[in-house]
């Protein structure tokens, strides 16, 4: 029976380590079994409960000590090591049968552009039919600038043609998006990626002194990412439970998720979570009104809703709760545990 998880890959501060934590909460409360494994030697402060880590076998500042290397340098031979003894770490991957893994990945792009022994170590999980997702998290400030989002785009694409499994890009932190500066187009236009040649101008002014030569250079790339058009960006706050519910039905879709393999109570869960999530096919606010526009609106919704339900839940007396009762709960509990603080 193949194994499903995700593969969380994106550059230092893009929230790895707390998606991943957030990702197995939601995922408890839901019903679905899962375990979070770290795969970076230099993750020295996992936030999660952590059922398998890499530092155990490897730890990045032995091997720069011993190999005399800097952080990128250690970073990249700390995988090649890795993926030379993998058989030994695969063994306790092993032993988490049955459950729905969340491998979190190093930041550094250089273990992609440099180095093929993270790739590889993919590849083999996928032939042991792993049936993976790579999920590849940007911090959403990037599209703020107009040369900054092409570079985003850039690396995104890279991503997409340089792995064999489904790539689910991701924006995160966007509920603070609105707090980072007045964007030049709605939100979808950068999560759509449609017309970039719209972005030429702005790459010009943004860079007086080098305008000219930056703006052949963005249209360049502009145009190859254009040519592909496989570049569609997600979005996530980890605290929000429609944003969670959203993104895990396009990681599902993606890896052909199949119901009941690891849910504790098959799929009824899951398909409730997504009616009360309000993502059953009702309309919703754009992306631009939910997270720019009336960010503050919606966010008092949400919290008029979860204060109705704990007041509700406060004044039954005391008995088991529904099925249905009890996934809301756990999951007003995972949004009351992931605030905005949670973003580091």
């Amino acid at each position: 029976m193949p194994q499903f998880g995700q593969l969380v890959i994106g550059p230092p501060g893009a929230g790895k380590s707390t998606y991943c934590y957030g990702m197995f909460q939601f995922l408890s409360a839901i019903g679905r079994k899962a375990s979070v494994v770290n795969l970076d030697p230099a993750n020295d402060h996992v936030q999660y409960p952590c059922a398998l880590d890499v530092r155990t076998y490897l730890k990045i500042e032995d091997v720069m000590e011993t190999e005399n290397l800097g952080p990128n340098g250690g970073i990249m031979r700390s995988m090649d090591i890795l993926n030379e003894h993998w058989d030994e770490f695969y063994g306790e991957i092993k032993k988490l049968k049955g459950e729905y893994l969340l491998f979190d990945c190093p930041g550094q792009v250089e273990i992609f552009t440099h180095n093929n022994s993270l790739k590889t170590i993919f590849e083999k999980l996928q032939k042991d039919d792993y049936r993976l997702v790579v999920v590849n998290l940007i911090d959403s400030i990037h599209i703020i600038s107009p040369s900054q989002y092409v570079s985003v785009l850039t690396l995104a694409l890279r991503s997409m043609l340089q792995f064999t499994m489904p790539v689910v890009n991701v924006l995160t932190k966007i509920d603070l998006l609105h707090g980072y500066g007045k964007l030049d187009f709605n939100l979808d236009f950068y999560t759509e990626v449609q017309d970039i040649e719209r972005l030429y101008p702005l790459v010009d002014q943004e860079s007086s002194r080098m305008g000219h030569r930056l703006q052949g250079l963005t249209r360049a790339l502009g145009e190859l990412v254009t040519e592909f058009g496989l570049v569609a960006f997600e979005v996530l706050a980890v605290e929000d439970k429609r944003s969670m519910i959203s993104l895990l039905l396009t990681i599902d879709k993606a890896n052909g998720y199949a119901f009941g393999s690891t849910e504790i109570g098959g799929d009824s869960v899951w398909i409730d979570s997504v009616r009360q999530g309000g993502l059953d096919g009702a309309d919703g606010p754009s992306l631009q009104e939910r997270w720019i526009d009336y960010k503050d609106h919606y966010d008092r919704i949400q919290q008029e809703e979860f204060d109705k339900f704990q007041q509700a839940m406060e004044q039954q007396p005391a008995e088991p709760l529904s099925e249905e009762d009890q996934w809301l709960a756990e999951v007003k509990k995972f949004e009351q545990e992931f605030n905005m603080s949670a973003h580091k």
